[in-house]
């Protein structure tokens, strides 16, 4: 029924873990497909070693790539009618599988999200693929991440991760979503992130490890997104920009307060494209009233002055 994709890289101190979590759930009728992406410690060998303990596991060994690149090798081998990923660095909750399998089934949905153990909210919706991605660009009950969710296969056989850059999710979590009639989301905590320094995402919770490299893909990646998303859902075109606006904005602040010099040419850009835009960032509906002050202390009313 549930196809379980989980990407390995140089985890061996982890990876047993998040293992374990999948082979104890309460729900028993997936397949486990573990991608070893060219790992050069012994997290394929422990892959392997849990393999030869349970037939639900395959174990693929392929030469190093980004994760996109490895997550559509699992994708290329799944055969369930469900698709789940989890992280290698992370843990499910014993019923993660069935908590989502339920919640998918009984909404007739093509997409089931849970909470994590940072987002927590004993809340449910049942929402269009327009109102899922409204959710999903506040991220306050769900983020851009692969796991925590569950896919009808159909909706992903069609589509590919990005072979390039190291961010996937941002580059492909909108399409999935938009793809779908129905998303059912239940808040509650069925999954942990575990955050650490080595984590691919780790900049998103310690801001002082943002690159130049890092965020030039993130602002082409959110530019890429404006531009399909306006397309796809015009009705919305301008709460797409207006999301798009607000992540450069708290890029601007961070790299302010943490004096990230490294970024000095991204700060100077994004501050003169918020000053050009200043006027209809400042109607848009959505805005923060801590944007506003951010928009007045790092963007000016008169003229764009560089720091």
């Amino acid at each position: 029924m549930i196809s379980v994709i989980m990407l390995t890289y140089n985890r061996e101190i982890l990876v047993g873990r998040a293992i374990e979590s999948i082979l104890s759930q309460t729900y028993p009728d997936f397949e486990f497909i573990i991608v070893d992406n060219g790992s050069s410690d012994h997290s394929g060998e422990i892959a392997d070693k849990y393999a030869g303990q349970d037939n639900r596991i395959r174990v693929i060994h392929r030469e190093r790539g980004n994760i996109g690149a490895g997550r559509n090798t699992g994708l290329d081998t799944a055969s369930g009618e469900y698709i789940a990923f989890v992280d290698d660095d992370d843990w499910a909750e014993l019923d993660f599988l069935e908590f989502l399998l339920t919640l998918l089934e009984e909404n007739q949905a093509d997409v089931a999200i849970c909470g994590a153990a940072d987002k927590v909210f004993d809340e449910k919706k049942i929402m269009s693929a327009e109102e899922a991605l409204i959710e999903l660009m506040w991220r306050k009950k769900y983020n851009m991440a692969f796991p925590t969710k569950l896919f009808r296969r159909e909706l992903v056989q069609d589509l590919r991760f990005p072979e390039e850059g190291a961010y996937d999710d941002i580059a492909l979590m909108y399409r999935l979503l938009a793809n779908a009639e129905r998303v059912a989301y239940h808040g509650l905590p069925k999954y942990t992130f575990y955050r650490h320094e080595s984590n691919n995402s780790a900049w998103t919770t310690n801001h002082s490890l943002l690159t130049p490299e890092t965020l030039d893909e993130y602002l082409h990646a959110y530019r890429t997104r404006t531009e399909w998303l306006s397309k796809r859902f015009p009705d919305s075109g301008p709460a797409w920009q207006y999301f798009e606006w607000s992540f450069m904005l708290s890029m601007v602040e961070k790299i302010a307060r943490l004096s990230l010099n490294g970024c000095a040419a991204q700060f100077d850009r994004l501050r003169q494209n918020l000053y050009i835009h200043r006027k209809e960032f400042l109607e848009c509906p959505e805005i923060l009233n801590s944007e506003r002050g951010w928009m007045e202390q790092y963007i000016g009313g008169n003229k764009c002055e560089k720091f």
